[in-house]
């Protein structure tokens, strides 16, 4: 294409900035004359010159600004046609008008075929000459109104020739060509140069590979590619023709430098899920980890867990590659930057201490250790902050991204809650071994007494030649003593979680359950012989057994007692046709030590519900349909 900077016609607000710049290629000099008179006396609307020979044209064509070309068919060196050819192959859209009256129907298609822009009859000379002036002025304006809408195009635009030469570009595909080539640049000085000659460095690369690619195949290519020099990625559409190539591109570095970042986001999120997910390593591993992926990602050189012992800063966890602070290291909390999320409990964003919080200047952080640049949130554990977890530099940097500040907060935040999640289990542990403690008590030093005390009452009723009424009560004392001891020994050590579960036949765990109970007249009904459950058989077997109990204990000794599994395996269920609970009863017969029975010890089924979660499940109760009690065991797969 040629440039749209060389002509006189362009316009701004409406004004014409010059005339129509034609050249008339035509060797009958009345001719010639008449159509210069008739163009150029209308109102200095065109500058004409004549050309009598079509090489005339051409060198003219070299010498400025044309903004039209006229051309009679017959020349004395070659015809109208030929002329149309050798122009369009630098000047592809360049109004070119053939006005003659020697052609026919194979001129015209031959010129059709050629690429002109209009065709028009001599005769009569005078009448046509001023429709000439009208298709002249109608072709330039279109040829503009075209030129305006590729300049203000968004994309850079350039289009080549066969050859590979320059024959047009807009505004932005001159800028960034010109840049490619290292040249300060105008129009001329890229029109008609070769491609890869004007930006060698371009040769080889993916660019060079495509447009030849849509050259030889004549089939429109797309593809982005990064233009090394430039430090730039493009989008490039290019369309071949027979006469050359047409290319759109636009940058997109700053779509391709986010979709970069995204994607390293994306792998700081996978790579912080899998170290906190990891159950090879202990907290303090996986905090380390997690600390070497913030400074990658933040581009710190050091970070540490911290915890705060009253006024004093315990660097309890570091990362640090210059040794010059080690996990167990002390200073005064009131020197470091981190004092301040401590006391306002938020995260502190300082990407250069020194404008963005001149006060911490003062501090021994930043004058002794040379802090500069500071990111920390508080870790808060059981609602009191513990510490903080920071990262910091001796370097000023750009601002920290939301994106960082939220890396980090998230980070902190799963610090806190495994920091708060430990001291619990560690509570937990202190209880069990309470618990246990309590439960040797019990089994060594009241099951002895116990024990003696059963072996005394049977010497009395052997001595008295059988039960007395005092003797019987004293037995059933002894007795209700004796459960009490099992169930509380139950409790104490029934809190474990199963971890070698297996598959058992709900059938025999089922019988084996309701042998142990003195079931009487009560009656059993298995809904679900085949079903399996997944667990623990010792510890399915005591849920049941308590349940079993407390249908019998309530129900009555005609009781029937129902087991089966629930649908989709989420579980099992124990139902029985007694009185049933009330909804008051309901929300507290889990409690410990809750009973309605005068004789109930109100572990029973406390120890359902232990033994339930032990095996990641629960317990709930409701009302059966023949209006008992209905308890539903979920969690513990059944089928």
């Amino acid at each position: 294409m040629d440039s749209p900077v060389t002509t006189g016609t362009q316009r701004e607000g409406g004004q014409r900035l010059g005339p129509l710049h034609v050249v008339y290629v035509d060797s009958d000099d009345g001719d010639a004359s008449e159509v210069r008179t008739t163009l150029s006396a209308a109102d200095d609307e065109f500058d004409v010159r004549v050309c009598e020979t079509a090489d005339d044209a051409l060198s003219a064509l070299e010498d400025g600004a044309v903004d039209c070309v006229v051309s009679e068919y017959q020349l004395p060196d070659r015809d109208g046609v030929a002329l149309l050819r050798a122009i369009r192959d630098s000047r592809p859209t360049l109004p070119f008008l053939l006005f003659t009256d020697d052609g026919d129907e194979r001129v015209a298609s031959d010129a059709i075929s050629a690429g002109v822009t209009d065709y028009l009859t001599k005769t009569p000379l005078a009448e046509q000459t001023a429709v000439l002036r009208q298709r002249i002025a109608a072709a330039v304006s279109e040829r503009h109104a075209e030129t305006r809408i590729l300049d203000r195009m968004t994309d850079a635009f350039f289009a080549l020739n066969e050859d590979w030469e320059f024959t047009y570009l807009n505004d932005r595909g001159r800028q960034v060509i010109a840049d490619a080539a290292e040249i300060a640049t105008e129009d001329d000085d890229l029109l008609g140069r070769d491609i890869w000659e004007a930006i060698p460095s371009a040769v080889g690369t993916e660019f060079h590979e495509q447009y030849h690619r849509a050259m030889r195949e004549q089939e429109a290519v797309s593809f982005e590619a990064y233009y090394d020099p430039l430090g730039t990625w493009f989008e490039v559409n290019a369309y071949p023709s027979a006469s050359g190539l047409s290319v759109y591109f636009r940058d997109v570095t700053e779509r391709r430098e986010h979709e970069r970042e995204l994607g390293q986001r994306e792998e700081t999120l996978r790579e912080t899920y899998r170290v906190v997910s990891r159950k090879d390593l202990d907290l303090e591993a996986k905090v380390e980890r997690l600390l070497d992926i913030g400074r990658e990602a933040l581009g710190t050189d050091i970070a540490a867990l911290s915890r705060i012992e009253g006024d004093t800063y315990v660097f309890e966890i570091v990362r640090d590659p210059t040794g010059e602070t080690e996990a167990g290291d002390t200073v005064p909390l009131a020197a470091t930057n981190c004092e301040r999320a401590v006391v306002e409990e938020e995260t502190l964003v300082l990407a250069d201490i020194a404008s963005d919080a001149p006060d911490l200047t003062e501090r021994a952080g930043f004058t002794e250790m040379g802090i500069t640049c500071y990111l920390g949130t508080p870790v808060v554990v059981d609602g009191e902050v513990y510490g903080t977890f920071c990262f910091y530099d001796t370097e000023p940097r750009e601002p920290f991204t939301d994106w960082e500040v939220t890396l980090v907060e998230l980070m902190g935040n799963w610090v806190s809650y495994e920091r708060e999640r430990e001291r619990h289990r560690e509570e937990l542990t202190r209880e069990r071994n309470r618990l246990e403690d309590f439960a040797n008590v019990v089994s060594h030093d009241l099951r002895n007494p116990l024990n003696v005390a059963f072996g005394r009452l049977e010497l009395i009723a052997a001595e008295y030649d059988g039960d007395t009424e005092h003797v019987a009560a004293a037995r059933r004392a002894l007795e209700r003593m004796d459960e009490l001891i099992e169930d509380v020994l139950a409790l104490a050590r029934g809190g474990d979680r199963v971890v070698d579960a297996s598959a058992v036949a709900l059938d025999d765990v089922v019988t084996a359950a309701w042998d142990t109970v003195e079931s009487g007249d009560a009656t059993l009904a298995l809904v679900d012989e085949d079903a399996r459950l997944t667990g623990d058989a010792t510890r399915l077997q005591q849920l049941l057994e308590n349940l079993f109990r407390n249908a019998l204990e309530h129900g009555g000794e005609s009781v029937t007692v129902r087991v089966g599994a629930l649908p989709n395996g989420r579980g099992f269920f124990v139902e029985d046709d007694g009185p049933g609970l009330s909804e008051d009863d309901r929300e507290q017969v889990f409690e410990r030590g809750y009973t309605t029975s005068d004789d109930g010890t109100g572990f029973g089924l406390a120890i359902v519900k232990q033994i339930a979660e032990a095996h990641g499940g629960d317990v709930a109760v409701t009302e059966s349909e023949a209006g008992g009690a209905r308890f539903e065991v979920t969690g513990i797969p059944a089928g």
